[in-house]
């Protein structure tokens, strides 16, 4: 029996034709684009890969996964990591089109990639374009046009989008976020008939529907009532009107306990009296996040049924606006130094056990540190006392970034529910995490140091370790390190600490906030 080598599916080339050279295949497909399925972007790679004698031997695949950012895209820092660590068992990488690499608002970034990939010596083919990635002028060209047009296809449809939830924002209808104590969220059809309460997770799937805010039980409505009573006619503060609820066993909406916080939002929030606003905070391209002005918010007053009167949540705004005036520099260290002369020294407690003085915080805010404001009066303490002061606005600091973390989630369509007794966040139900903030430590050589002391105790699957900058006044930066990945208790950090801790440092919590975003997944019969 004579074997004809030549034919299909014997493994070997045909006679006359070349080895297939191995190559790897990357798709990205994103919520935005749709059509373009990773299925389509494959079959395409396929198709030039038969024409140009390749051999897929591997393929990365982002699904579902936006490509203004780098990070969260597994697949292709998986890829990076075998090109750059010399693992990569091919020496081509086929791509659909530019745009994969990503949408990117500085098409530099897209071309960075692929220089990555060069430099290691590995090639990149864009299967679906009408050009030829042979480092031409011309086809250099092309890309850099491609990538800015990618990017400004992510800016215009970011525009677009923007306007269509403001249009909704604008006909009443609630555009994301928990309904908040006393209210609920109930599902409408584009008629505006009721359908259904939606649960906390729910979402909606019908693109037709709409989602409105109405008041809750009756017992909750009246809660809110009481809070706003509390504190407009019967001169409660937060922090009372709290420990009240609090003794009646009253919960939060979310499973909590009341805090002054809890208590301060429900007086602040004009949802309460039916308004719907919208636009106090933007994420656009998922590149910062940031507090927009109130004149740049989105609102449409009496879009709900309001659960308290426009005239009692005046009184409070005018309540809480009338304590947040502020007194002239001179007047506050007039009435400092007038302290100062009566008890003979000063501390934080002194101040604020003080009827009519500031709070020590306001001193702190107004001259930069209570030390400060002390020198400006003339006191001089007998001791050191600058440990204590940082400690304490580190302490202060704490729930103002648990707050901003769990808003952070809520925005990215996730949960994080707070355990009052150890401050743990359970996000998603999926997994805990502790929020540990890290002063700042100069040697006396100037370098910077921080110690971060992982809670061994409670064993959270996350620690959010907040490195503070050089005079513990801010963030310095985050580091997300995982349970499973941390071996010892006591980690030791310097400005600079190498790939094995600096990889879990980040610039902001995006990347936590990306991690807790959920996503719809198509239901397979």
């Amino acid at each position: 029996m004579v074997i004809d080598w030549s034919q299909a599916g014997t493994g070997r080339p045909k006679a006359g034709e070349r080895e297939r050279t191995r190559a790897a295949a990357y798709v990205r497909m994103s919520t935005e684009h749709q059509k373009y399925s990773t299925d389509n972007q494959m079959a395409v790679i396929r198709r030039y890969a038969d024409s140009r004698q390749y051999e897929v031997v591997r393929t990365y695949t982002d699904s579902g996964k936006s490509g203004l950012r780098l990070v969260g895209r597994d697949a292709l820092q998986a890829l990076l990591q075998d090109v750059e660590s010399g693992l990569a068992d091919y020496t081509a990488i086929l791509v659909y089109d530019v745009s994969r690499w990503g949408r990117f608002q500085d098409p530099d970034e897209a071309a960075a990639i692929e220089l990555r990939c060069k430099h290691a010596g590995i090639v990149v083919h864009y299967c679906a374009e009408q050009f030829e990635n042979d480092g031409s002028i011309g086809s250099s060209i092309v890309k850099t046009v491609k990538r800015a047009m990618a990017g400004e296809y992510s800016r215009e449809l970011s525009v677009k989008v923007f306007a269509g939830q403001a249009n909704l924002i604008r006909l009443g209808y609630r555009q994301g976020g928990t309904p908040g104590f006393g209210l609920r969220r109930v599902l409408v059809d584009q008629t505006g008939n009721h359908k259904s309460e939606l649960a906390r997770g729910e979402h909606k799937s019908i693109a037709t529907d709409r989602v409105i805010l109405v008041p809750g039980p009756a017992d909750e409505v009246a809660l809110v009532q009481q809070i706003y009573r509390s504190f407009v006619e019967d001169g409660l503060g937060e922090r009372q009107i709290a420990d009240m609820l609090n003794d009646q066993g009253v919960m939060t909406d979310l499973g909590r306990a009341w805090t002054r916080g809890a208590v301060h939002q429900v007086l602040i929030n004009e949802k309460y009296v039916g308004n719907n606003v919208w636009g106090r905070t933007s994420f656009k391209l998922k590149q910062v996040h940031k507090r927009n002005p109130p004149e740049a918010w989105i609102r449409f007053d009496g879009a709900f049924e309001p659960l308290v009167p426009i005239e009692a949540f005046t009184a409070a705004r005018a309540i809480i606006e009338a304590r947040a005036l502020r007194m002239s520099d001179e007047t506050m260290l007039a009435k400092l130094e007038q302290v100062l002369r009566q008890k003979g020294m000063l501390t934080g407690l002194i101040i604020d056990e003080i009827d009519d003085l500031p709070s020590s915080s306001s001193y702190a805010c107004r001259f930069g540190s209570l030390l400060r404001a002390y020198a400006l009066v003339g006191f001089v303490p007998d001791r050191d006392y600058r440990y204590l002061e940082i400690n304490r606005r580190l302490r202060h600091l704490h729930p103002e970034i648990i707050n901003d973390v769990i808003r952070g989630i809520a925005m990215a369509g996730g949960q994080a529910i707070q355990d009052a007794s150890t401050d743990l966040l359970y996000i998603n139900n999926e997994f805990s995490t502790s929020i540990v903030i890290v002063r700042c430590l100069e040697t006396e050589a100037g370098a910077l140091r921080w110690k971060v002391r992982l809670d061994a105790a409670l064993n959270p699957d996350l620690t959010i370790a907040v490195r503070m900058r050089r005079g513990n006044d801010a963030p310095l930066d985050y580091y997300l390190l995982p349970r499973l990945d941390m071996h010892e208790a006591v980690l030791r950090l310097c400005e600079f600490n190498g790939l094995s801790l600096d990889c879990y440092r980040f610039d902001s919590l995006s990347h936590l906030y990306e991690m807790s975003e959920r996503k719809q997944m198509l239901k397979v019969a």
